[in-house]
């Protein structure tokens, strides 16, 4: 509450936060932590072998990646800590105090990558022979190693939100980096990364490669087996980073891949997760056995395309699955900590929130405070008439006919919602907030709120306020007469 708040009502603001974390999680885990350790392979094998071809191939597809990876790779890198500082501050502000060393060094690690891979792809052409050679292999393996690193320590992180382990009762960074889920999901997300790597390794050289000729079924080949190894492993992570979710975490898998109304798409995870690892296992069995077998293009497009959207989903879970939490057992998804609870539902919260313009609330202010109330308590999952609208929440449970809902029954479901959704955090404000909100509510029913984003101005004014509430009156009104006529 320390912070302003920003809000897109039309798409929500995890919205923005999450289109740009799963673009920069592609390219990150499929060109880099993936690619480079193929590239350097095929570089090896190409001096090994004394076939410049394998250089050549290695070549090409190292210069995709560095294209990728060095603009929308890096561009996405930095949207991730501009859209999560936009949209939750203090979920990122009290990472940043628990993990400060770890995030420094990281940071160290990427600049190191980032020399890493201009040096390796700028002189791939001039450091050919002798001991340049030598040291180009050295750039890309230290490049494969830093990539790897990299995402160790952010696994940690991400880990850490989902279930802190210890840390709750021990503060200490050790206690934070090494939580339940750190080696499970960095060994499932190390090999999906590799399988990924493959199968874009296999569509580029279907696309670099002559037809039908050697050097194509040679790194099929070796493709191929790349796959074949890393697949159990990638499958025992995946097995091994289940059994410790926390059950409360399971239960929210039904309605984690969309919003709640489309839980029904919690098997497309599953089909995605099943397909893209059956078509590239597939793809690389036929190669191993049918080596003349001939592939069309679209054929390895359907595995990049499984895989990387099982990659897509799976953080879109990871995402949803730690609800009503940001950070396990510390800090609800609306960002207030669990410990400031029995404060906030005494003072209130807009007593403790520095950006607003209703400290307090009074008759002429009601319905300016309720959007206040609902930009600090809601709006970091709902938006007002977008997508996640609160207003679809109560259609759906009062209907779409013209009958005011009803402020009681409002305000016992809010009060409760939590026992009833388990994703939900309880509401965190007092009596008086919950009826402001309440009454918010009840005019967006009406009113539909395109200005819900110029959160902190007076948008309501004092006038504006009387009217919307003498209008809720005469829609109670006009109710009641209808129903006693009845």
């Amino acid at each position: 509450m320390d912070f302003p708040i920003f809000h897109l009502d039309w798409v929500g603001d995890r919205f923005l936060f999450v289109i740009i974390a799963i673009t920069h999680v592609l390219i990150n885990h499929g060109l880099a932590v993936g690619l480079a350790p193929i590239v350097v392979a095929m570089e090896y094998l190409g001096v090994k072998q004394q076939n410049p071809e394998w250089d050549n191939l290695a070549y090409k597809i190292m210069k995709t990646a560095f294209i990728i990876t060095t603009t929308v790779g890096a561009m996405t890198g930095v949207g991730i800590w501009f859209s999560a500082s936009l949209v939750n501050p203090n979920s990122i502000g009290s990472l940043i105090r628990v993990f400060f060393s770890a995030w420094f060094f990281e940071w160290i690690i990427f600049v190191t990558e980032v020399v890493l891979i201009m040096t390796y792809y700028l002189t791939w052409k001039t450091w050919t022979k002798g001991r340049y050679k030598l040291y180009h292999f050295i750039v890309g393996y230290g490049l494969a190693f830093f990539s790897w690193v990299t995402m160790a320590v952010i696994v940690s992180i991400l880990g850490f939100m989902m279930d802190p382990g210890n840390w709750n009762t021990d503060r200490s960074l050790l206690n934070g980096f090494a939580n339940p889920m750190y080696l499970p999901q960095l060994l499932f997300r190390t090999f999906l990364a590799l399988i990924a790597g493959a199968a874009i390794s296999m569509l580029l050289t279907h696309l670099y490669t002559p037809k039908d000729s050697e050097i194509r079924q040679k790194a099929m080949r070796f493709l191929a087996k790349w796959v074949l190894f890393c697949t159990p492993y990638c499958i025992g992570g995946g097995l091994w980073y289940w059994n410790v979710i926390p059950d409360m975490m399971v239960q929210n898998m039904s309605v984690a891949v969309g919003t709640q109304q489309f839980q029904g798409w919690y098997d497309t995870l599953k089909i995605l997760l099943l397909g893209g690892a059956s078509a590239v296992m597939l793809y690389a069995l036929l190669h191993l056995i049918m080596p003349k077998f001939k592939f069309q293009t679209y054929m390895y497009v359907v595995p990049v395309v499984l895989l990387l959207g099982t990659l897509g989903m799976f953080e879109r879970v990871r995402e949803f699955i730690r609800k009503p939490y940001v950070i396990g057992g510390y800090m609800y998804s609306n960002t207030f900590r669990v410990e400031d609870y029995p404060l906030l539902q005494q003072d209130g919260i807009l007593k403790h929130a520095s950006f607003i313009n209703t400290s307090q609330i009074t008759a002429d202010n009601i319905v300016e405070a309720g959007r206040n109330i609902f930009m600090l308590s809601c709006s970091r999952c709902h938006t007002a008439n977008g997508v996640n609208a609160i207003t679809d929440k109560f259609r759906t449970m009062y209907g779409t006919a013209d009958e005011p809902w009803n402020a009681d029954a409002m305000k016992g479901y809010i009060k409760s919602m939590h026992n009833a959704r388990y994703f939900m955090p309880p509401f965190p404000g007092n009596t008086q907030e919950l009826e402001a909100l309440v009454t918010y509510i009840k005019v967006l029913q009406y009113f539909p709120d395109p200005e819900t984003h110029t959160f902190g101005t007076a948008t309501i004014s004092k006038e504006e306020n009387a009217k919307l509430i003498a209008f809720l009156k005469e829609v109670e009104e006009r109710n009641q007469q209808k129903v006693a006529s009845k």
